[in-house]
C-alpha cells in the first residue's frame, strides 16, 4: 500500500536544498501505487506537482498541494541484435547512472547526455540535449499514466512532438502525465556525434580505436565538471538553459558583427546560437 505523507519537508528532494513543504506527498514505486492514488485521492483535483531529481525547480514557499515523486526502478533489454540493443528504463532511474550503464556496456547514443542530473522519466518531458545531442536521437517510445483517469498509453517518437528542450507533455499535455519507463534504441557499433566544437577538439589526431563511447563519455564528465558544480556539494539547478535560435537571415547579420560567434544549424533552417 503507497504511503502518503502530510506536510513533509522536500529539502532532500531538490538540488538546491530549498526548505519547503508539501501539503501531500508520495513516492511512487509503481503503476499500481499510482492507479490506486489517483483513485482514491484523485490528486489531479488538487495543485499537482510530478517530481523526479528535483533538479529543475526552486521554492519559493511551501506546495499546498500533491507532490508526486518517481522512484519507479527497473533497467531491462526488450530487444537485441548484433547491431542494436532497445533497453526500458523506469521512469524513476536516475539518469546519469543509466547512462553510465549504457557506457559500461558498450552501447552508443547516449554518452554526450552523460552527468546530466535528473531521472529518465524527465528527460523525455524536458527533451534533454546536451554536446550537440539531445536525448530524442536514441528515443523510441514511452509509457506514461493520465493523471486524471488512470490509464496507461503509449507514445512514440511523432507523438511525443520533441523540439528544442520541448516535447508534448511539457507544452499541450503539461502536468497531465506521469512517465512510468523510457524505451531507447542504442547501437553497437560507433556512432559518433562530435559536433561539439571542445568534443571535437578533444578527439582531434587521435586514433579511431581510441574513440570508444567510454573516452566519450568521460571526456563530456570532464568538460561538463569544469563548468558545472556538482549538486552534491553546492546547490544547484544543473543547466536548463536555451540557447537563441533564429532565423538564417538574422544569424546572417549577426555573424557579419559577431564573426567568432559559435553556432550549430538546425533542421529549420534556423540557427541556435
Amino acid at each position: 500500500m503507497i504511503r502518503i505523507l502530510e506536510n513533509i519537508s522536500l529539502k532532500i528532494f531538490n538540488t538546491f536544498g530549498v526548505e519547503a513543504k508539501a501539503r501531500y506527498f508520495a513516492a511512487i514505486s509503481c503503476y499500481d501505487e499510482l492507479r490506486s492514488l489517483i483513485q482514491e485521492r484523485k490528486p489531479a483535483e488538487k495543485k499537482l506537482l510530478v517530481m523526479g531529481g528535483g533538479s529543475n525547480l526552486l521554492f519559493t514557499s511551501d506546495f499546498d498541494g500533491w507532490v508526486l515523486r518517481n522512484e519507479i526502478k527497473g533497467v531491462e533489454i526488450v530487444e537485441e541484435t548484433d547491431k542494436h540493443v532497445v533497453v526500458n528504463v523506469g521512469g524513476g532511474e536516475n539518469w546519469s547512472d543509466f547512462v553510465d550503464l549504457t557506457v559500461d556496456n558498450g552501447w552508443w547514443g547516449l554518452e554526450n547526455l552523460s552527468l546530466i542530473p535528473g531521472t529518465a522519466g524527465a528527460a523525455p518531458v524536458q527533451n534533454i540535449g546536451a554536446y550537440g545531442a539531445e536525448q530524442k536521437d536514441a528515443f523510441a517510445s514511452l509509457e506514461a499514466c493520465n493523471l486524471i483517469t488512470g490509464k496507461i498509453c503509449t507514445f512514440n517518437k511523432l507523438e511525443c512532438d520533441f523540439g528544442y528542450r520541448s516535447s508534448l507533455l511539457k507544452a499541450a499535455e503539461k502536468g497531465k502525465w506521469f512517465v512510468l519507463n523510457v524505451t531507447y534504441r542504442l547501437q553497437k557499433k560507433p556512432e559518433l556525434n562530435l559536433g561539439y566544437a571542445p568534443l571535437r577538439k578533444a578527439f582531434e589526431g587521435k586514433p579511431a580505436e581510441q574513440i570508444t563511447v567510454k573516452a566519450v563519455c568521460d571526456t563530456v564528465k570532464s568538460i561538463r565538471r569544469s563548468k558545472l558544480p556538482d549538486p552534491q556539494t553546492l546547490g544547484n539547478a544543473g543547466s536548463f538553459f536555451k540557447n537563441p535560435v533564429v532565423r538564417q537571415e538574422k544569424f546572417n547579420r549577426l555573424q557579419r558583427q559577431f564573426p567568432e560567434m559559435p553556432f550549430y544549424r538546425l533542421k529549420n533552417e534556423s540557427v541556435k546560437i
